[in-house]
């Protein structure tokens, strides 16, 4: 894309060293130089390499020692004292460390090189924020681009190779709950529902779902701006018919990230008939699709036993019956999970479990034979008591009534 430099390739965008799991970069003695990557989407070092001498002292200087000490503080080996905080939770961590201690006789004057410290300590804790935001508009800007409608094959390839690589930096960036806000105030989540949730290329398709799933987790005002924009509805209909098998299971984590312990997102899950694209999806050959269907049906199930009427209409008994009578796999874990949940204080599931043709009663007795043998299948066995026990150990259907 014109003027943006060389595409960026998938390996790039993994976190370089000095980086730590919350997304803030590490401040260690020494240059780390970071691989060569187009120039505005690469994470930048949180120094200033031109000044020399404002990357963070490895010790804090005691505060006896003056600034005419010459000596710059003493080394951790000789002191004893922790290394330096790298980031604000570990500037928290060393104020309450410090104030839990005896307390020592009536302190001296701070210092001029101590108070230096502190302040840099501050101020880069600080600037990774603001540096990190940086890196968001760059790759918002590369997202922006228009697609290049007359060009060469390579020259297709390495813009959509671009895109992907700002749509991986994005995802790494926006783990952190700061940063997926300022991501969404930056308009990024009209770009990525409007334009890439329904891209052409599968690689864009995934990427921007798997951004959505990870931005949208646990924030509510996230998940509100994009049920909003009807994500939700773009996503079920990519689980349920797109013809990449990760595009549907990325688009599965992202439902989930948006139906979970969200009143609002599971309302439009249910007029969407939500269930049924989730029935269907465990119907398929895909293995990791099936299990994390499964999954997320007991989540819900468990959560909203209001709903479990709904799923009986639907005739969800039978239909999770007959996926049990597939040949045994882990999976079958998840769904019998499912059916317990279902059967759970709920006379309706329990009736409908019971059905002669069903053949439920002879099936788990049978199932429990084979699994006793097999302690990694421990869980899967409980589920099946668990089920004999409730829909075939009362005597008649009027006691539930009762």
């Amino acid at each position: 894309m014109g003027g943006l430099g060389a595409p960026l390739k998938r390996h790039l965008l993994s976190r370089p060293s000095g980086v730590d799991p919350s997304g803030r970069q590490r401040y260690l003695s020494g240059d780390h130089p970071l691989p060569q990557t187009h120039p505005s989407l690469h994470k930048q070092p949180m120094a200033d390499q031109g000044s020399g001498g404002s990357r963070l002292p490895l010790a804090l200087p005691s505060a006896s020692q003056g600034c005419s000490s010459g000596g710059g503080g003493s080394s951790v080996g000789n002191s004893g004292r922790p290394p330096p905080p790298r980031n604000l939770q570990g500037l928290l961590q060393m104020a309450i460390t410090a104030g839990s201690e005896e307390p020592d006789p009536p302190p001296e004057p701070m210092s001029e090189e101590r108070r230096q410290w502190l302040q840099e300590a501050m101020s880069a804790a600080f600037r990774g924020q603001q540096e990190e935001v940086e890196q968001m508009k760059n790759c918002l800007r590369v997202l922006s681009q228009p697609t290049p409608s007359l060009a060469a094959e390579a020259d297709l390839a390495a813009d959509q190779q671009e895109r992907e690589g700002a749509l991986e930096l994005l995802a790494d960036l926006c783990e952190n709950m700061d940063n997926a806000a300022d991501f969404c105030q930056l308009s990024g989540m009209h770009l990525l529902v409007g334009r890439y949730l329904e891209a052409g290329p599968a690689g864009l398709r995934w990427r921007a779902a798997q951004l959505i799933g990870t931005c949208s987790q646990n924030v509510a005002a996230i998940q509100e701006q994009v049920l909003g924009l009807g994500a939700l509805r773009k996503l079920l209909r990519l689980l349920d018919r797109d013809a990449c098998d990760l595009v549907r299971v990325k688009a599965l984590f992202a439902i989930s990230c948006l139906v979970r312990e969200q009143e609002a997102g599971l309302l439009q899950f249910l007029r969407l008939d939500g269930f049924s694209v989730l029935m269907r999806a465990m119907q398929q050959q895909v293995q990791k699709l099936k299990v994390k269907s499964a999954f997320l049906l007991q989540n819900l199930l468990v959560g909203h036993p209001e709903h479990k009427g709904t799923l009986c209409s639907m005739g969800m008994v039978q239909q999770l019956v007959a996926l049990i009578r597939t040949e045994h796999s882990p999976f079958h874990e998840h769904v019998l999970g499912a059916l317990c949940s279902l059967v759970t204080d709920f006379p309706q599931g329990v009736r409908e479990c019971r059905e002669p043709e069903l053949g439920l009663e002879e099936l788990l007795r049978h199932r429990c034979r084979l699994l006793q043998q097999h302690e990694e299948y421990q869980e899967e066995l409980e589920f099946c008591e668990k089920l004999l026990q409730t829909c075939f150990s009362s005597p008649t259907d009027d006691s539930m009534d009762r």
